[in-house]
């Protein structure tokens, strides 16, 4: 049988690359980039690449389930709808709510939004994007009339001048950082600025990194856009015939700095360097501002995007090639969300509250009871869930008990909740443990429908896979309730083809232009025609068939007067504080939000395989903390323990600790950041201020450390520390433990399966090994020690793959080292190709001294070249290793 080929989209982040995708029956070939698509043109990210390596069904959710037991389709919606009639009946419809993901499909949003908002009858439907980009949309709607992304891709290679704020886009949108990256070295005379209070990854092509102080980022725009005054380089004429408020806007920004020198003081940035980018944005006319979670996870970040947009509106830099300020969303259809009215605070097609707006899209559904204003907004709900003003809580395809601010209370929340459900793809996240009800959802690979990126670019997403067990799409799940609740002729679909064309048509109805948001060009397709939509930036339409690249070059808003707002900004610098530290979240490089896709692929963990804190010296040794150990991370709402980061370089600020977001209750015992993260939020937008949260930090003493290797997955493990990896051939823990290991062990060789073992104990230095074989084979592993480095453990990997462990293997394992010389990789830079850190240095010390040398050696770098900041780091220290050793000698 020849193998199938489907063109997809990548369901990570808000790029939206085109995928290609070969597959015969179950299995799946590795993955490509689609050449044709114009986010990615053929190139994917590690984490893209690997795509085809998590599409197996370990820990898919595949049966509906009432209170933990299996139930049918038929008796779970019975119960949802009922229970939603119930309490509407009793409560109103607003003690109703949902709360979706920007990992929905456009059909998928607008099904569930439409039901809610207009069947309902209550706006309570946010969703994981308030948490994302809440405070962008807000931004572009107090400035531009409409929440309207006015670039395209091509800006960011058009651009003489980058300005990329609050985004480690080298591992947060890595396919951009490419494309930046490429544009760079064929325009030499392109600059990069990097304001970002790490020095991250994203550094690697800047001309200049500004590490300002956390919370300053509004002070410092407001101040260059006094400075683009005083210096006469406003563009006038533009003000004047497409602007209005220039005056507020300008008299609130003078209160940001006096001069330079106060300046420094409040950003924490030398005077000199912010003259540089001063001088750098008053000269460049082709200036891009891409900004990210930085700028949107704060309790300003509205007005930080605002002050951004200012800049831009006052020198005329929106709407021309190579000049907008651009905001990238996080994830792959936070976009498509923004279209159907997904947030609290929206109607579908970019709608609002209004009363001719209301009046329109009940005209056009044919809906009952219209909500009448916006709902709660998503840390808003969830206390309202606390409560007990929301008695009937569905959520759609995210984990917000990991993802939301002081995240045991909203676990303590749904516990309160007359009924939760949760539709997911996934059986075990934090969320699902906590539902009465949960539906099983098709995931990537399986779904059929549409997605929109951060340029507005509406791509198809195509399954290659059935769907396991009783998996079904999400707009069939919320169909079926809908037509249970008594709604059968507004929701008739049958093939998310269906979902569109309305959700197309409800975009042209009553336009004419008036709307930003307009797809009358793709309305009517056919089945056929919609299998084949090619990827189009909206809008679509008679003046625009083939899509629209930029908004605003004509000058035209879409304000009442026509013409843009220039919004007064009052920048406030947060509290000092010198007794705690500042903590930041966010990615890092090979994972995905909470892991449930990106943890099935064994090459992405070796990147980064623990979870972990980044601290400066300064801080590690005030409170004796050691790199590389434990540490326990607190505040009055909970605690983690993670593994410690120390650098005396400048990726850390003093004063300030990184910690990513990704682990769950799932892959480690005590990592969900966001039990730390305090319930702050934008007032304009109400997205949480997830960059800045208050903790201290101190070691976690233990009395012994370890690992273990499993064939089979042994769960959550009776220890004060585990992280949890696959690996090429079964599963392994970190683990670590305060009490003596005797217990531990006692569980560990009560776990499932039989065999022999093998022991090796030195009780006095808790020193243990332990190995159980079955049939021949190697099925469990423990190394213990109190204090001890275990080095490579890819030797002890390698055997789960040996038919027969040899009698040399088995004395291995007892002494507690590898028979032979063995290669250690060292920790995995290059996860394309497993290049370890090791084998790099020995290239770079037989004379590979740049990227592209190390690329022609040992092929990192050369896929989606993600690692090539990290191999630029290598060549620096190893430069200086070398300098220092020549020197000694």
């Amino acid at each position: 049988m020849t193998p199938v080929t489907t063109h997809t989209t990548c369901p990570y982040c808000g790029v939206g690359c085109g995928v290609e995708v070969k597959s015969q029956d179950l299995d799946v070939a590795p993955v490509a980039g689609l050449q044709a698509h114009p986010a990615n043109f053929g190139r994917l990210c590690v984490k893209g690449s690997a795509l085809h390596e998590t599409t197996d069904h370990t820990d898919r959710l595949l049966h509906p389930t009432l209170n933990g037991k299996k139930t049918t389709w038929d008796k779970a919606i019975g119960l949802v709808a009922d229970k939603m009639r119930q309490v509407i009946s009793t409560h109103g419809p607003d003690a109703v709510a949902f709360y979706g993901s920007g990992q929905l499909l456009t059909e998928d949003y607008y099904v569930a939004n439409k039901l809610m908002k207009g069947f309902v009858g209550s706006a309570n439907m946010d969703t994981n994007s308030r948490l994302c980009m809440a405070s962008a949309v807000a931004a572009y709607k107090r400035a531009l009339g409409s929440d309207t992304v006015p670039g395209s891709y091509q800006d960011l290679e058009e651009a003489d001048l980058m300005v990329m704020v609050g985004s480690n886009a080298a591992w947060a949108h890595p396919i951009l950082f490419q494309r930046i990256t490429a544009a760079k070295k064929a325009n030499p005379d392109m600059k990069v600025v990097v304001i970002d209070p790490r020095f991250t990854a994203t550094c690697d092509i800047a001309d200049l990194h500004l590490p300002v102080r956390p919370g300053s980022d509004t002070t410092l725009f407001n101040a260059l856009l006094t400075y683009m005054h005083d210096q006469n380089c406003l563009d006038n004429d533009f003000i004047a015939e497409h602007c209005e408020g220039i005056t507020d806007a300008l008299d609130a920004a003078r209160a940001a700095a006096e001069d330079f020198a106060d300046l420094e003081q409040k950003t924490g940035v030398d005077a000199s360097e912010l003259e540089t980018f001063f001088s750098w944005f008053r000269d460049t006319e082709k200036t891009v501002t891409f900004y990210s979670q930085g700028v949107n996870q704060s309790v300003d970040g509205t007005d930080k995007a605002n002050a951004i947009i200012n800049l831009h509106l006052a020198t005329g830099r929106i709407g021309k090639p190579g000049a907008c300020p651009f905001s990238i969303t996080g994830q792959p259809n936070a976009m498509g969300g923004r279209e159907v009215g997904g947030l609290a605070n929206q109607l579908a097609a970019h709608m609002d509250f209004a009363a001719e707006d209301r009046e329109r899209i009940k005209r056009f559904w044919n809906a009952p009871s219209v909500a009448e204003k916006p709902g709660y907004k998503a840390v808003d709900l969830f206390n309202a869930v606390k409560d007990g003003k929301i008695k009937f809580l569905w959520i759609m395809s995210t984990n917000p008990l990991v993802s939301m601010p002081d995240a045991d209370a909203v676990k303590e929340a749904l516990g309160q909740c007359e009924l939760v459900v949760v539709s997911d793809c996934m059986a075990n996240t934090d969320t699902t443990a906590a539902a009465h009800v949960l539906l099983p959802a098709a995931s990537w690979g399986e779904k059929n429908g549409t997605v929109t990126n951060s340029e507005r670019r509406i791509s198809r997403q195509r399954g290659f896979l059935p769907p396991p067990g009783d998996a079904r799409p999400d707009w069939w799940i919320i169909t079926q309730v809908a037509r249970h609740m008594g709604f059968e002729d507004a929701f008739p679909y049958e093939h998310p083809s269906e979902i569109f064309d309305e959700h197309a048509r409800l975009s042209a109805f009553e336009n004419n232009g008036r709307r930003d948001f307009d797809l009358s060009g793709l309305t009517g397709m056919t089945r056929e025609q919609y299998d084949a939509l090619a990827p189009v930036q909206w809008p679509v339409n008679d003046t625009y068939p083939e899509g629209r690249a930029r908004f605003f070059d004509d000058g035209r808003f879409y304000t009442p007067s026509g013409k843009a707002r220039f919004v007064p900004i009052n920048a406030q610098l947060p509290e000092q504080d010198d007794a705690t530290l500042i903590m930041n979240t966010g990615r890092v490089r090979d994972h995905w939000h909470t892991m449930t896709r990106t943890a099935k692929s064994s090459r992405l963990a070796r990147h980064i395989a623990e979870p972990y804190a980044d601290f400066h010296i300064r801080d590690a040794s005030q409170r004796g903390i050691r790199d590389g150990a434990l540490v326990e991370l607190h505040n009055d709402r909970g605690q983690i323990i993670v593994r410690a980061k120390v650098s005396d370089d400048k990726r850390q600020r003093p004063g300030e600790v990184f910690v990513p977001m990704h682990w769950t209750s799932r892959y480690a015992s005590s990592a969900r950041m966001g039990v730390l993260i305090n319930q702050d939020n934008d007032p304009v937008s109400g997205q949480p201020a997830l960059k800045i949260s208050r903790v201290e930090a101190r070691p976690f003493d233990v009395e012994w450390q370890g690992f273990v290797l499993s064939r089979t997955d042994l769960g959550p493990l009776d220890a004060d520390y585990w992280a949890y990896n696959l690996t090429d051939t079964g599963h392994m823990y970190e683990v670590a433990h305060r009490d003596s290991p005797e217990a531990f062990l006692q569980k560990i060789e009560q776990s499932e399966g039989e065999g022999s073992w093998l022991r090796f104990s030195d009780e006095a230095n808790h020193h243990y090994r332990l190995a159980r074989v079955v049939d021949g084979r190697l099925d469990l592993v423990v190394f213990i020690h109190r204090d001890y480095d275990f080095g490579t453990r890819q030797w002890l990997i390698d055997r789960f793959g040996d038919e027969e462990l040899d009698r040399n293997d088995r004395r291995a394992l007892l002494a507690g080292r590898a028979p032979g010389a063995q290669v250690d990789k060292g920790a995995i830079i290059c996860s394309c190709f497993q290049v370890g850190e090791n084998a790099i240095k020995e290239a770079i010390a037989q004379g590979a001294d740049t990227a592209e040398a190390l690329g022609k050696a040992l092929l990192c770098g050369t896929n989606c070249g993600s690692c090539i900041p990290e191999l630029k780091t290598i060549i620096q220290k190893s430069s200086v290793e070398f300098t220092d050793a020549a020197k000694a000698g």
